[in-house]
């Protein structure tokens, strides 16, 4: 149940909005606060006392099919009544829908569910609301590169306030599957590669949704997802097999899962990815001794898109079998696959499942409709007034243009290329240049795509009369037709070109002539990531290559403004290209914020959460990894034999975890430690001095690790703990503190008992994972 365990963490989001929302922010604050929930205890009095009384005269069928989500189907606005779904809600055998969207249509179908089924109960209305709703912000592995947490929950509770207006109250996020693989497409939903970084992202996801009380009318229920693993899929491949131990597990892969829960997430989703042999979805292990037993959570569990069903194809079983097995796991709502709804009373005659696991299942998704204050009004989600006036606002689009704005990585800026002077005349070029519809990225079901910003529009609406621009696509997205076919799906088309390669290069090199420097907008388009999108060959796909090799030759200066979902390989293109400006796939104001970036108006301040490799054949790569007993001698990519290197690529990474470039130059110095050792319930402080001493005021990220030097395991050669997003004007120095508990040392031993082992530990503190200033301190029980 939500309300009993996972409120208190709703409750103090009043008081934790009161921290966290400051010029700076530190991942260090503790809240302590006293609250009396006496109020909240008689409420959930009556919470039960109306779930008691429905259970009690609900038929079996009826309990069937509040376990039942499927997708809205067939209806429309003016069709409800004649529709199969509608059928099915009067009978009372659904109990959500989702992928329905206006405030018309959910209003409509709720009456026929309150008004016309025997018992009158509401329905839970899903959409997959990952980066926003119609104001879209950018990806979720670009809003990470912000490392700004109230900056990325302020965007879920905009998220949360227009899906509400629009009818929605339950969204399918935040996913915070770990993945050190980028051939993996849903590399772009994630948040990276760290446990740390990616717990506290999941945590202010969730607060950003479901605010401090469900019941307002602007929260919507959070779901986690994909529980669990899903981002260590076998070669990168969708829905492919994970195996891993679980010292792993919950080490480096459930952190997130659990800040999640401990954020009070209403509801978790079943990964389609097997664990320890059996398919997430069906693994009692996952689903109820961790997820319900070890972490209390209480809340509902939903499958993925026919998770159940899929579990046949895995070997489960056929659907009965599959379906008991998955309540018997701990699954509550079946998304789709109608294998409750069809199996489950069979099974229960058989005694393959009993009414005691079917009851507590409909309890918990009763529970949720109560918290949500459908049970009160089943129509406080469907206000057409709200509908109007709070979907895709003048405030929201210019919120979402300052969070792409912080969201861009300057990956490269050789003799300062950057910024653009505003007098100059600029060919923009490359077949992302001026295509809208790609601008808000993959799993953007809810934007309206004509209205994105495009980079050509926003650069010629920024530079206004100052400059000038010119504009030549230059080349298809790939020479692969079926792959360019594969990559603009969704409404995200790139018309293709019916003009020869030579044809649109030769335009390109003409234009290119005329200007004094080159915008090249190159990469990914939206579909080449997400889900069902990986790639063997995370490159930038080849005709693109040619073009871009083709303008530096010309010897303008070019600048790369970089579109992708995932890290790609770069090697190439940061070796000749004078300056690359990673843009993600920033939102429905993406080409607003480039051009902000690329004249100067703001200065690019974002660091990536996720390695990019040198070549594919480094993959998996990660900056926490741990040592081998023949670790690489020199850091010079010097290959070595008999030591842990490849004899055709060096070790290191092409841009480490937590790199980012700013206009301005940042330097760290006087590393301290308040003390040597470190006591069970004492604190070390460790501070930096950071001085801004280049030409622009700007942001920097100041990151904190350690390194546990002896253990009973195996630790990595580094762990983020900590980090700070500080402003400094020109010239300014800051000393920036944070602060260590024997909290942060613990890990999963053996045993996976949590705990912290006495003895050396190094620390960093610098600008990336690479790039940082040593010390050294002792943990002594």
């Amino acid at each position: 149940m939500i309300y009993q365990k996972n409120i208190i963490p709703m409750l103090k989001k009043k008081l934790i909005l009161l921290a966290i929302f400051s010029s700076s922010f530190a991942i260090n604050a503790q809240d302590k606060t006293t609250i009396d929930y006496s109020a909240f205890k008689a409420d959930k009095v009556k919470m039960d006392q109306k779930i008691d009384s429905l259970l009690s005269v609900m038929t079996l069928e009826e309990k069937l099919g509040q376990l039942n989500l499927p997708s809205s189907g067939d209806i429309t606005t003016g069709q409800s009544k004649s529709s199969d779904v509608a059928k099915k809600i009067k009978e009372g055998k659904i109990g959500g829908l989702f992928n329905i969207k206006s405030v018309e249509k959910i209003k409509e179908v709720q009456r026929i569910a309150v008004e016309e089924s025997r018992l009158k109960i509401p329905l839970i209305f899903g959409m997959d609301v990952i980066h926003g709703y119609e104001t879209t912000f950018p990806i979720p592995l670009g809003l990470s590169t912000s490392w700004d947490m109230p900056l990325i929950q302020e965007t879920a509770r905009i998220a949360a306030q227009e899906a509400s207006a629009d009818g929605i109250n339950w969204t399918f996020s935040p996913m915070v599957d770990i993945s050190r693989d980028p051939r993996w497409g849903r590399v772009s939903e994630g948040n990276g590669e760290d446990p740390y970084l990616g717990g506290e992202i999941a945590k202010a996801m969730v607060r950003g949704y479901q605010g401090d009380d469900l019941g307002k009318n602007n929260t919507i229920l959070s779901t986690v997802k994909h529980f669990a693993l899903y981002g260590a899929s076998e070669a990168g491949r969708d829905y492919n097999t994970v195996d891993m131990s679980r010292i792993r597990m919950y080490n480096d892969y459930f952190p997130p899962y659990k800040a999640a829960i401990d954020a009070g997430v209403g509801s978790v989703m079943a990964s389609f990815n097997e664990v320890d042999g059996i398919p997430a979805t069906g693994n009692k292990w996952l689903l109820t001794d961790v997820l319900r037993d070890q972490w209390n959570f209480s809340g509902f569990l939903v499958t993925d898109y026919t998770g159940i069903n899929e579990m046949i194809d895995h070997g489960m079983g056929d659907l009965q079998t599959v379906s008991a097995l998955a309540l018997n796991a701990g699954v509550d709502m079946d998304m789709v696959g109608e294998g409750f709804v069809s199996t489950l009373k069979k099974s229960l005659e058989e005694d393959k499942v009993s009414l005691q696991k079917i009851d507590a299942s409909v309890r918990r998704i009763l529970e949720a409709k109560y918290e949500l204050g459908l049970f009160q009004d089943p129509y406080r989600y469907t206000d057409v007034n709200r509908a109007k006036s709070e979907i895709f606002t003048s405030e929201n689009r210019a919120f979402a243009r300052k969070v792409a704005a912080q969201s861009m990585v300057l990956l490269k800026n050789e003799n300062n290329l950057l910024p653009i002077k505003k007098t100059s005349t600029i060919a923009v070029i490359g077949p992302l240049a001026n295509t809208s519809e790609n601008m808000a990225g993959t799993w953007s079901v809810a934007t309206p795509q004509d209205k994105s910003i495009s980079v050509l529009e926003g650069i010629k609406e920024v530079l206004g009369t100052s400059g000038s621009v010119l504009y030549a696509k230059g080349s298809n997205l790939s020479y692969d037709k079926g792959l360019e076919e594969r990559g603009t799906m969704f409404g995200k088309e790139i018309p293709r070109d019916g003009r020869s390669d030579e044809a649109l290069l030769n335009e390109a090199l003409i234009i290119a002539s005329k200007a004094d420097v080159i915008v090249a907008a190159i990469g990914e388009s939206a579909e080449l990531s997400g889900e069902s999108s990986s790639r063997t060959n995370i490159s930038i796909p080849q005709v693109q290559k040619d073009l871009l090799q083709a303008l530096l030759k010309t010897g303008k200066p070019v600048i790369l403004v970089l579109f992708n979902g995932r890290p790609l390989v770069l090697t190439e293109e940061n070796e000749t290209v004078p300056a690359i400006l990673d843009v993600w796939f920033a939102g429905t104001e993406a080409g607003y914020a480039i051009a902000d970036v690329l004249f100067g108006d703001v200065n690019p301040s974002a660091k990536i959460t996720a390695t990019f490799p040198r070549s594919v054949g480094q993959i998996p790569i990660y900056y926490s990894h741990k040592n081998t007993g023949r670790p690489l001698a020199n850091s010079e990519g010097k290959f070595e034999k008999f030591r842990s290197n490849y004899i055709d690529e060096r070790n290191e990474p092409l841009y480490p975890f937590g790199y980012g470039l700013s206009y301005t130059n940042f330097k760290y110095n006087n590393l301290k430690l308040s003390s040597e050792q470190l006591k069970e319930n004492e604190s070390l402080e460790v501070s930096v001095t950071v001085q801004n001493n280049g030409n622009y005021d700007g942001k920097e990220i100041v990151q904190l690790y350690i390194r546990d030097l002896v253990g009973s395991v195996t630790r990595p050669v580094k762990q983020l703990k900590g980090f700070q997003k500080i402003f400094l004007k020109k010239g300014e120095i800051k000393t920036v503190t944070f602060k260590l508990t024997v909290e942060d040392l613990k890990f999963y031993n053996y045993d996976l008992d949590f705990v912290a082992e006495p003895g050396d530990f190094e620390i960093f503190v610098g600008t990336n994972s690479e790039e940082n200033l040593k010390s050294k301190f002792e943990l002594v029980k």
